[in-house]
Order: C-alpha cells, then structure tokens, then sequence
C-alpha cells in the first residue's frame, strides 16, 4: 500500500447490516449501487468472499493490466494489434501507446517492472520518470497517465520499485553494522537501481517524480547520481521532517504520529470536501512559522501502540501478515482498500482491490526496507530536512590540476501535498525555506559561470480535496499541476540549447 505505514490499534465496530444491504466484494456494506451505508467496517470483505477471492485470485501482472484497462485513449502496443495509426485514430490529443517490459538489471533475480507512455510519430526530447510509494505499484498512478502524456515531447516511464510492485523480489538484506551505514545501504538498494535502469533506457537526464517513500528514494537518488535530473517532484514525500526519537538510539521510539490517518480517513470524505485536516489550516495561517511552532494546524498525532513498534522493529511488515492470513488476506487487505478508493466507481475499487491485494501477497522483499529507513509512525532516522537543500549542489566533475571542480547550480524542486494530507505540510515549507537560503548562498559563493548557471527554485502546491494519496483524491488539480511543470521544464530545456 502507498502509505509508509504499518497496522493501526483500534479496530471500528461492523455496522449491522438490513436486508436490503448487500456486501460489496471490495468494499463496506452497501446498498444496490454498491455505494457504503451506514459507514465502514473495519474489516468489510465477508468471510465467504475473502476466501473465494484468495481460491480464485487472479495473477499480479493481470490484476496490473486490470487497472490500467481504465485509462481513456491510450492503446497498448504490441505485435497482435493493429497499426498504431488505426490504433488511436479516435485520441483527441493525438496517438498514444502504452508498453509493458520487465528490464532486467544485473546481479541474480534483479529486474524492474517498467509501463511507459509515448506519444506516437513525435519525438520525445524529455522523460518523466513515475515512482509510487511502500508496498505499492505503479498501476496506482493509472489516472495520471493519460493527461500527463498530452504535453507534446514527453515520454512517459513508471516503474516498480525494486522489491515491490510487479518487479522481481529478490532477497532484502543490510549487512552494514552503524545506524548511518544501513540507512545508506537500504537507500542504496533502491537507487542503485534505478540508475542501472536509466543506463540501460540510455536516459541522459530526466525529471523525477516520487510519491511518499518513492519521494524521499528520489531525493536520495539526486544526492548520490547528480547532474542526470531537471527537475524533482515530490508528491507527499516520507521522511522530511525532524524527530528527536526517530534520530537518536539511545531515546525510545516515537510514540505519537499522523499516521494512523492513512488507516482511518474515508477518502469519500477527503475528496467531497468533508474531511477538515490539519494541512489546510496550515497553509491558512498567515504566520506559518509560528504556525508550525504551536503544532496546532498540522494533522492530528495519535499515540502508536507499543505492538506496533514492537511489530516495526522486528521488521514484521503488514504484508507479512496478509501472507499469514491465507485465505483470510483479502478481507485483511479490505480493511485499507475499501477507505482508501471509496470514491471511485464500483468497477474501479474492485479492480484496485485485487491489484493491491495481488502485491501484499506477494514474496516479500523491498518492504524490508521500513525499519531501516523510518521509525515507527513514518518518521525518517535520517530526515530530508537535513540535506534537501544539497540536491542540486553536488561535484559532477570532480576537480584535476588544471581544471576547477563542475557543481550543479540547482534545478526546479516541487514539493505537493493534500489538503487532507497526513504527511506534514510545515514540512513541505520548511524545506522549501532551506533550499532557498541556499541558493541565496550559491549566488553569493559560487564561481562567476556557477551564477550564470544557476537554476535552483523551491515551492510548495497543495492540492483541494485531496490526502496523502493527492495523485488519486484529486487527479484533475494533481494533473494540471504537472501538466504545467512539464511545460516549464520543457521550455526551459529549448532555451538552454538556444543559448548553449
């Protein structure tokens, strides 16, 4: 599941059910349209369900071409189709293709699963890159595929992490023996990764584009393989800002967190404006540092039981459990799916259901990382907060005896939240104060051709209606953010070869 989170403590009662209610496969009780009544259970996938979904369920790699069947417009390519200009006669924003591959990386058992979206006949001069959160899949961005691939001269990747989604599961293990030794080494596994994908795509540059864990992997990612992004967007990321507990070994784990929202929001709430979250009264107040100092306007932190950390720290994952369950782990999986995507069409929920139920089932590998990388509650052991404002400032060339070191001189960082949004806003800002004081400080000590070229930029969107899952809560204001972002990036890259 997208959410950097693991199980919460205090299970809501069933509502009782009437004769006239029936019970949705994927979701609460609910009336003949399959809408929910009478609020959610905290488990509402029947017993007799569960079990027949786990007897009859069908493979992760279908229930991925089950969800992406939904997107508008754009055809898959592949040899029993017909040619691609009958294929997408019928698209209004011109002919566009998805394919899937399986690109395999070196090493044993090591392959990223990879859906890209081209526009057919135009030549893609840049690249986004799509990475999704914990335990998810690249299927979740399935209603951000078809707008963003509008803009003319993109070309369009998502990728399962290595370890999660539909890409291969190898076996997850830190041999580092120092706190700051696993928390690079588990950061590592992942980034290492994706620059061996990007080496095989023969991708010079990109912009990069995480969602939560995938957000703060992406800054890890610019900090160690510098001078290949244009810009960085982090929708939601994990792991900015600061905890005392979270940091220090010798202090208890944290005992409070926003993350318990993940498990409880009702996102039918969330998208009808219904739901009233901290981050919208943040970004309200007119003095947002002294905003953020009384902690009044940022989501509410619940006290996370002591099973919890003590499941955290010994590394038991939620998706162990959904394993353990057996032919119970898809009404357990029905306790986040049915809050998560009850404002979707029935059609929708349950085919994301099945999708995410197909990935928790699954070999366990990536989703070993938790611990090592965030404290219980999704605090990180080492926070962004503390060198976000390096990204975009690291050595490319490194220094000879007759030539000075080449530095990147910044690039575009876009930080998104929900308004509903469980992860901290104040976060969002008080990085973006950073990067800012350092630019401030690269024009006052860098090189004359470093000034020239200097590029860096920091803001914070927050999108309406919308919680951690903003891509998904409210795809029409999420997109057009991008859509903008990819435009700028664009007309930026054109300008610079003019001049260069």
């Amino acid at each position: 599941m997208s959410n950097d989170a693991t199980l919460p403590s205090k299970p809501a009662q069933p509502p009782s059910q009437s004769p006239s209610q029936t019970r949705s496969p994927q979701g609460p009780t609910a009336d003949a349209d399959g809408r929910p009544k009478g609020g959610i259970s905290w488990f509402p996938l029947g017993y007799r369900e569960a079990v027949q979904q786990w007897w009859t369920s069908v493979s992760a790699r279908q229930a991925e071409r089950n969800v992406l069947s939904f997107i508008p417009h754009l055809r898959e390519a592949d040899a029993d189709s017909s040619p691609l200009q009958e294929m997408a006669k019928s698209d209004p924003f011109g002919q566009r293709v998805w394919r899937q591959s399986l690109v395999k990386l070196s090493g044993k058992d090591r392959a990223l699963n990879e859906v890209s979206v081209e526009r057919v006949g135009e030549k893609a001069d840049d690249t986004l890159v799509m990475l999704h959160g914990y335990g998810a899949g690249l299927g979740f961005f399935y209603k951000n595929f078809e707008p963003l691939s509008r803009v003319p001269g993109w070309k369009l990747y998502a990728l399962d992490m290595l370890g999660m989604g539909n890409s291969s599961r190898p076996t997850f293990k830190i041999h580092a023996k120092t706190p700051q030794e696993k928390i690079t080494e588990a950061e590592n596994w992942f980034i290492d990764a994706l620059e061996e994908w990007r080496r095989i795509r023969n991708i010079e540059k990109f912009t990069l584009m995480g969602h939560s864990l995938g957000g703060y992997l992406a800054v890890s990612y610019a900090l160690k393989y510098p001078g290949r992004l244009n810009k960085l967007i982090l929708a939601s990321p994990a792991g900015i800002p600061e905890d005392p507990y979270a940091v220090n070994a010798d202090m208890p784990e944290p005992e409070e967190s926003t993350m318990g929202n993940e498990f409880t929001q009702d996102q039918e709430s969330i998208v009808n404006g219904k739901s009233d979250g901290g981050n919208i009264n943040f970004v309200r107040a007119t003095d947002k540092k002294a905003a953020a100092k009384a902690n009044t306007t940022t989501p509410a932190r619940r006290p996370i039981p002591g099973w919890v950390v003590w499941l955290w720290d010994a590394n038991v994952s939620p998706f162990s459990i959904v394993r353990l369950a057996g032919p119970l782990g898809p009404r357990f999986v029905s306790g986040w799916t049915a809050r998560r995507f009850n404002h979707l069409p029935s059609e929708e929920k349950q085919a994301l259901h099945t999708y995410s139920y197909s990935l928790f089932r699954q070999k366990g590998s990536g989703e070993y990382v938790l611990p090592y990388l965030l404290a219980p509650g999704a605090h990180a052991r080492s926070p962004l907060i503390r060198r976000i404002q390096e990204v975009g400032r690291q050595i490319i060339t490194p220094a000879t005896e007759t030539t000075p070191a080449v530095r990147e001189t910044g690039f575009p960082i876009v930080l998104m939240y929900g308004e509903n949004d469980w992860m901290d806003v104040a976060g969002g800002f008080a990085a973006e104060e950073k990067i800012k004081q350092r630019i401030v400080q690269a024009l006052i000590q860098g090189t004359p051709e470093e000034k020239r070229r200097e590029s860096g930029s920091a803001k914070v969107l927050v999108v309406k209606k919308a919680g951690h899952h903003l891509y998904l809560d409210n795809p029409e204001e999420f997109n057009a953010f991008i859509q903008k972002e990819l435009e700028e990036t664009r007309k930026q890259g054109l300008k610079r070869k003019e001049t260069s």
